[in-house]
């Protein structure tokens, strides 16, 4: 590790403007396998990944990730850590730091308990998903972007559905790109919080950037370059609302949509339902590139840990 000093990625808001755009790059070079070097980069290095909620994509990518990069891997699940128990989640990450490199850690609630385990410097925490925010994901969306336009600065982005965790990463950090148009076009009532607008309009006009959030689909121009959707029920979240499918449905992405955007591409972050969010003809179709999306789940989380511990 680089200095012998851990750098964490609790959320987008821990990384400076040069290091998004270096581990989105450097995502990009393990994707196209030209990253340079030794591909085993963290040989000396031992990965925990600790999972509370379902994951396939997210902790198979680090897991995976950390394997090819010469880690050795600790997959903790559900309760077995003696939080469960009583012990602090200080104390918890007092001890794993004197035996682990870094964590990776979704618990779909409040980002409170990593920010404990933050509290050192020896051990990289990285949240895997909580319930305000999905950081890698947005780091792997970017990284997406970067391989199939070469450049994401002027990129046009288009979200439809709910405004959860997932919308926010990218809302904070497509922001942070030059000249960037994130329309975001969600349910009433089920759009991203003011106060997060507020937050990545801010970030955006420092750079040129601009952030929008409609609730209806009413007068989308065509020249959008992505659109891009989630599942409808975003993970360890329930709706209180017996009617939410009603408000939700005019905004499923299908072909029509599509039609209307003739120089789009369409991403999604996985799950998907189909017949809900996205129709099988949008999300089989030529303009999906949700499955290569996914694969690069795995390079962007390389580059994560890699920039986790000083590399790249």
């Amino acid at each position: 590790m680089s200095g012998g000093t851990a750098r964490h990625l609790i959320s987008l808001r821990d990384v400076s403007d040069d290091d998004l755009r270096a581990i989105v790059d450097r995502g990009a070079l393990h994707a196209r396998g030209s990253a340079g070097g030794s591909s085993r980069t963290l040989t000396d290095a031992v990965v925990g990944t600790y999972f509370t909620r379902t994951s396939t994509r997210t902790r198979t990518a680090f897991s995976a990730g950390a394997l090819r990069l010469g880690a050795g891997l600790i997959p903790y699940d559900g309760a077995v850590l003696q939080t469960s128990t009583g012990e602090t989640s200080e104390d918890t990450g007092r001890v794993l730091s004197m035996m682990l490199t870094a964590l990776v850690a979704r618990t779909a609630g409040n980002p409170a308990e990593m920010r404990a385990w933050a509290q050192q410097d020896r051990m990289a925490v990285i949240n895997a998903m909580s319930a305000d925010e999905h950081p890698t994901q947005a780091l792997a969306d970017l990284t997406t972007m970067s391989l199939h336009f070469g450049d994401l600065d002027g990129l046009r982005v288009l979200y439809v559905g709910e405004g959860n965790n997932t919308a926010s990463a990218l809302a904070l950090a497509l922001a942070r790109f030059r000249d960037v148009h994130l329309e975001l076009r969600t349910p009433p009532g089920y759009g991203l919080a003011d106060a997060l607008l507020d937050e990545a309009a801010a970030q955006g006009r420092r750079h040129g950037a601009t952030i929008h959030q409609q609730h209806d689909l009413a007068g989308i121009p065509p020249d959008f370059q992505v659109v891009y959707t989630t599942r409808w029920q975003t993970t360890g979240t329930e709706k209180t609302d017996p009617a939410w499918r009603t408000l939700y449905a005019p905004f499923q992405v299908d072909a029509e949509l599509m039609h209307h955007l003739p120089k789009a591409i369409f991403m999604h972050d996985l799950p998907a339902h189909r017949g809900e969010e996205v129709t099988a003809e949008v999300l089989e179709g030529p303009r999906s590139i949700a499955f290569a999306q996914a694969r690069n789940k795995m390079f962007s989380a390389m580059a994560v840990l890699e920039w986790c511990h000083g590399i790249g």
